[in-house]
């Protein structure tokens, strides 16, 4: 006779119910609204979207399928969820479309605050102009070094200071908007004692203890 955990092992192991194992991503399978103003032109390898402010372009691996069920919603799918790198790559795509879509009606704005004594920043005309791809345009930026720093604004991006200490990104695309706002902020990281730095949006650090000797 066997012993029971052993009996027990043994029925479950053998049991008639058969498994049924369904992967869904719950991002992936959200539509998609697409707005009257925006247009989607897919193909075997991207999706084009055109909108107001431009046009985009999102590349789609050869599993992702695209389905419009209304005029005005986007299906995004994968042939077999059961694969990981199909069902990784589903949410990331309809993100990305997503993302697509709002940045070509919309676009991104991201704030950057200046904190710390005698950090400020100035928007002003770039002597070089538009050599490298930037826009005419440049931050002259105090952030407590013994030199001023300069900062070229890129062909892509819009920067606005409404104050010293505040400097406002905009840019159709999130993120090459993330990246460039990233380059900003490393200029001057917040630190964890005194908590100066360049901030990003609403971001936030915990302040340390100075430790006493």
């Amino acid at each position: 006779m066997l012993p029971r955990p052993v009996f027990r092992q043994a029925v479950r192991h053998f049991s008639s119910t058969p498994r049924v194992s369904v992967h869904i991503s719950h991002i992936g399978k959200a539509p998609i609204n697409v707005p009257q103003n925006v247009t989607l032109t897919p193909t075997s390898t991207a999706v084009t979207v055109t909108g107001p402010l431009g046009t985009t372009s999102v590349p789609l691996d050869p599993f992702i399928r695209l389905t419009f069920p209304q005029p005005n919603l986007l299906n995004v799918a994968v042939e077999d969820a059961e694969t990981k790198k199909q069902r990784a790559m589903w949410g990331t795509t309809r993100t990305l479309i997503n993302n697509a879509v709002i940045g070509m009606t919309e676009g991104f704005t991201v704030p950057l605050y200046l904190v710390g004594v005698g950090y400020r920043a100035i928007l002003e005309e770039d002597p070089r102009g538009t050599v490298d791809g930037g826009c005419g345009k440049r931050l002259n930026m105090k952030l407590g070094h013994c030199h001023v720093i300069y900062v070229p604004i890129p062909a892509h991006i819009k920067a606005e200071v409404p104050s010293p200490t505040k400097i406002v990104l905009s840019c159709n695309d999130k993120q090459r908007l993330g990246l460039f706002a990233a380059e900003v902020r490393k200029l001057r990281p917040p630190e964890p004692y005194k908590g100066k730095g360049v901030f990003i949006g609403d971001e936030q650090i915990r302040i340390k203890a100075v430790k006493k000797k």
